[in-house]
């Protein structure tokens, strides 16, 4: 195998590692399918193996691994090398949630009014009023709208206002793609919103298209959750049995119509798209209003947005989201963007009592990445998901997070939240759920993935062969194939399969199908989700 130039300048500290660890190379055969080798190295030579794979050429990785109780550097390269961490950059949005805002914290959406009741009619205007809850269902607008209409209300004679005005009104981060726009993973941010599922992928919809009965017929499309917020410019078309699959779903920049391309065979499968909306705050609304006319309660007046509930008005109805705890777990494990962008503009208005923005937002991450022994002159982070390519974050930063985080009374809600190696639960195992399967890593390492095209980063913690909890980042960039997660899971499995005396090297699998490789992490993949 051909080890690029660089290793030459860390060659001599590999050959004296093992004499200075006191280590005892001993030869291991395993003949695993995932690439166990019987190769006699220690570990500093076993990862620096994996990293010259060819894969890498051309590329750069920065890569630490430490014991998680001392601290003591077990291997390193390019350790303060800052690359794109993609979504590893959540690490540093959730712990700094988990302080700044509390376990414990819940975000509410309130109905109130500033009108008076005459009988059956309310007398003024009736306000939505978001506080950036990402989780919020059309249930639960429904369950808001049956509550009014328990109280006897019939008719409001003015506006529904939907005020969004807790956050501020730009919708997407610093350099998010626009040929991403229409992806779920990119969803426009505000404090008031709709999920169409119980992943919570809010400011979305999903769009089925199934075949119609017979060659020549429009397909048959239905929108999750039922509105007339989005319309369906409906183009494809029904082929006879056997013929290809070709649907293809996206909305149009700047509006809520969505298109349908393609074709469907007879028979066929499915196709089942999540779909953002422009402008969430109405979206909410129409949903909103909607529930309240199925309630029997009709707003006369027009929807306004963005307009501030006038203080003194009246409470009538209030949804609270769970508590931040649980919130981490789809968060987290499905590695969603929107949920780490609701809780970086929150964190920025309890900063500061502005409407919530990413500039606060981050800033008041930095400041929780001080007390964490982080430092952010070290790194830059413009967003809190990892969207952005402005992402910036080393190795070694993201360490000194895994292990000053131990130390949090919260420490177990974030342990909990990340991502398991081989555990088939979709809320267990979330974006690692397929990967190191069959090996000492499964159900042992806990870690948070990373995916962006020609970026992968996986940090976390395992368990080596003798006992010792590992903390390790791994951060790789600028590579050509379409996944390098192969080599990532061959530093982790090394690690469990390795202890103090004994380092066993476990070589990359071969590249195989994108599907099989992992080329993207679960949380790009929405219809086929792990």
């Amino acid at each position: 195998m051909s080890r690029p130039v660089r290793r030459v300048n860390h060659r001599m500290r590999h050959w004296i590692w093992p004499a200075v660890l006191g280590l005892t190379v001993a030869t291991f055969s395993f003949g695993s399918p995932a690439g166990a080798d019987s190769d006699r190295s220690g570990l500093p030579e076993a990862i620096d193996t994996i990293l010259g794979d060819p894969r890498m050429e051309g590329g750069a990785a920065s890569v630490v691994v430490a014991d998680a109780e001392s601290g003591d550097i077990l291997y390193q390269h390019l350790p303060s090398g800052r690359l794109m961490p993609a979504s590893n950059t959540k690490m540093l949005t959730s712990a700094a949630a988990l302080e700044l805002l509390g376990p414990d914290h819940r975000f509410s959406t309130d109905v109130l009014t500033d009108g008076d009741r005459h009988g059956p009619v309310l007398k003024g205007d009736l306000y939505l009023r978001g506080t950036g809850d990402p989780t919020t269902l059309a249930k639960d607008y429904d369950k808001l709208a049956a509550d009014i209409a328990a109280k006897g209300v019939k008719r409001v004679s003015g506006r529904l206002v939907a005020d969004d005005t807790r956050f501020d009104d730009r919708r997407q981060g610093d350099t998010w793609g626009a040929d991403d726009e229409s992806s779920y993973y990119a969803a426009q941010i505000s404090a008031l919103s709709v999920a169409p599922d119980t992943d919570y992928d809010t400011g979305t919809v999903i769009v089925e298209v199934a075949p119609g009965a017979a060659a020549g017929d429009k397909p048959r499309v239905t929108v999750t959750p039922k509105t007339d917020y989005v319309d369906i410019d409906l183009r494809a078309r029904t082929v006879a049995a056997g013929g290809g699959d070709t649907i293809a779903v996206e909305r149009q920049h700047g509006n809520n119509t969505i298109t349908v391309t393609g074709n469907v065979p007879v028979g066929g499968s499915t196709t089942k798209e999540w779909i953002t909306v422009w402008e969430p705050t109405r979206y909410a609304a129409a949903v909103f209003r909607d529930a309240l006319a199925d309630h029997g309660v009709r707003v006369s007046g027009p929807t306004r947005a963005g307009i501030a509930t006038p203080k003194g008005a009246r409470e009538l109805a209030s949804h609270d989201s769970m508590q931040l705890r649980d919130l981490l777990i789809p968060f987290m494990k499905l590695s969603n963007n929107m949920h780490a962008e609701s809780l970086t503009k929150a964190m920025g208005h309890k900063a500061t009592g502005r409407p919530g923005n990413w500039g606060d937002g981050v800033a008041a991450i930095g400041s929780y990445l001080k007390t964490a022994g982080v430092d952010p002159g070290k790194l830059r982070q413009v967003d809190g998901s990892g969207l952005s390519r402005k992402d910036n974050v080393a190795a070694d930063q993201f360490i000194k997070l895994l292990r000053s985080v131990k130390g949090e009374p919260w420490f177990a809600d974030w342990y909990r939240s990340l991502p398991v190696a081989c555990d088939p639960d979709k809320f267990g195992g979330g974006t690692l759920r397929t990967r190191m399967c069959g090996t000492p890593a499964a159900l042992n390492a806990h870690a948070k993935t990373g995916s962006l095209t020609g970026a992968s980063a996986l940090s976390g913690y395992v368990t080596d062969a003798g006992g010792r909890e590992l903390v390790f980042s791994i951060v790789l960039n600028n590579y050509l194939p379409s996944s390098v997660k192969a080599l990532e899971d061959a530093i982790v499995v090394t690690l469990a399969k390795s202890d103090e005396d004994k380092a066993v090297l476990v070589r990359p699998r071969a590249e195989r199908s994108a599907d099989q490789d992992g080329a993207l992490e679960c949380s790009w993949r929405k219809p086929a989700r792990c």
